[in-house]
């Protein structure tokens, strides 16, 4: 239960923040953060998140303040849940739409069988390269700003790990999933990898993040909601 007083946000809350589509996790973050500052008279807090979300994701992002920052590692490996759509019969040098289609593929051969024995070949443990346009760094630079330059650079796979990939709806070239996974794990890289399973192209043009370990997105409110939460609870107060 969040408390709504500089106290309890400097000794530590834990907040479930459904980010809104095309914001950065450290938008989200600063926002929050503004809004403790402005509303409590707080001349410093720290404030982090959990785990980032692109910009061309939503869904859960928790956000911890105070002396719950410490908590943030342990969050960060817990398993997630996503849903969203791949869509088939092209591909992009970022994996998902911040970038345009640069090679076309057919997919008129695709069946459900097909599309089944891609999904299942996932399951498990696997070795996953992680795109280039991500914040992983090489070489003391984040891998995107390598890929926005044309750069050439080799990137290591890493193990990760699918306990369920779910394919929730076909409508071609779309198809809609629901996966949970291991710490790591890029949802775009999946989407890619996916093409490649099914003798075609593919790359993620929805992502929504659902659950981190026991939190659920269902729980969660948007930063502006959250303000109205803040306001809501001074007002009481006064």
């Amino acid at each position: 239960m969040i408390q709504y007083n500089a106290e309890a946000f400097q000794n530590g809350q834990i907040l479930l923040i459904d980010k809104p589509l095309h914001w950065s996790s450290f938008q989200a973050v600063n926002k929050i953060k503004w809004l403790l500052k402005k509303h409590f008279d707080l001349k410093k807090i720290k404030v982090g998140h959990a785990g980032t979300l692109d910009p061309l994701a939503s869904g859960l992002l928790i956000i911890c303040t105070g002396k719950s920052t410490k908590q943030i590692s342990e969050l960060q490996g817990q398993i997630k849940e996503y849903t969203g759509t791949i869509t088939l019969g092209g591909t992009t040098p970022s994996y998902d739409l911040e970038t345009e289609i640069d090679q076309t593929f057919p997919t008129e051969h695709i069946t459900e069988v097909i599309l089944d024995e891609a999904r299942l070949s996932f399951m498990g443990t696997t070795e996953q390269r992680p795109p280039i346009f991500s914040a992983l760094k090489k070489d003391g630079k984040r891998l995107y700003e390598h890929a926005r330059k044309g750069e050439e650079v080799e990137i290591a796979t890493r193990p990760i790990t699918i306990e369920e990939f779910e394919l929730t709806k076909t409508e071609l070239p779309n198809v809609d999933f629901r996966v949970v996974c291991s710490k790591g794990t890029y949802i775009r890289s999946l989407a890619y990898d996916f093409g490649h399973k099914v003798n075609s192209g593919a790359h993620l043009s929805a992502l929504r993040r659902t659950k981190i370990g026991d939190f659920d997105v269902i729980n969660a409110v948007t930063p502006e909601e959250f303000e109205e939460q803040v306001l809501k609870a001074i007002a009481q107060d006064n």
